[in-house]
């Protein structure tokens, strides 16, 4: 059921590693193979070089009991972005998200996108705008709130999408991002797709400056590294002000 809400009358609930879903969440991945197969599929962009069923697997959680999926396909080797990221089969316009992973060796790479077009950067060892917790190119990154390598981290977002009149954009897309429960992000505007089409959905649209009014799903990148993700819920919303704040 469509959440219809103020991004300020969202139920303050648990954010962090641990994060409960909150009332109207669905559950996107609790570790299991059945979820990973019934819930997700491949993003089949330009580049794209894997193939159904996924190749992502199922590993013991190295911190805690149960377990995880390893965004390590065979087919990203080299840091070959697009070439085997996955995404929810459901799209999305404004959610909110639940997302936790561990970064098992240094320079570990990956990403979360947010409608198959946003990243917020998964990376070991870079704290620029291009860094772990960036809104990648629109801001900063919220290095100090990182847990390290082989510890589980979590964001918690909140995302509205663009608005559109007459097939014109009016609203840019708005997000803000809590890091391992600290507040990263607030309100940030995002001005437009980066890393060409092999990233994900309008990339490859008027140099990504070219959003289109679609939804699109949450993505997971695969670069050809031990990253690792579990417990990721998502609750759709419709924010009817431009405001994200939580």
């Amino acid at each position: 059921m469509l959440c219809l809400i103020s991004a300020s009358n969202i139920i303050n609930a648990q954010t962090g590693v641990g994060a409960k879903p909150t009332k109207g969440a669905e559950v996107f991945f609790d570790g299991s193979r059945t979820m990973l197969d019934d819930k997700w599929t491949y993003w089949q962009g330009p580049r794209f070089a894997s193939s159904l069923p996924i190749k992502w697997f199922i590993v013991d959680d190295p911190i805690d009991k149960g377990t995880a999926v390893n965004s390590n396909d065979p087919a990203a080797t080299g840091g070959l972005y697009g070439a085997a990221d996955i995404m929810t089969k459901k799209e999305f316009r404004d959610f909110r998200a639940h997302v936790e992973f561990l970064i098992a060796e240094p320079g570990g790479n990956s990403g979360v996108y947010l409608q198959n077009r946003y990243e917020i950067q998964v990376l070991d060892g870079d704290s620029t705008s291009h860094g772990l917790g960036a809104v990648i190119n629109e801001s900063k990154s919220p290095y100090f709130a990182y847990n390290g390598v082989g510890k589980w981290n979590a964001y918690d977002i909140v995302f509205r999408a663009a608005r559109f009149k007459n097939g014109k954009l009016t609203e840019k897309p708005m997000v803000t991002v809590y890091f391992n429960g600290k507040k990263a992000h607030t309100n940030q505007m995002i001005s437009q797709v980066f890393g060409g089409p092999n990233s994900g959905q309008d990339g490859g649209n008027d140099g990504g400056k070219g959003i289109t009014d679609k939804p699109g799903g949450l993505k997971l990148q695969a670069e050809g590294h031990n990253v690792l993700y579990r417990n990721i819920w998502i609750q759709e919303l419709k924010l009817s002000k431009p405001d994200t704040d939580f």
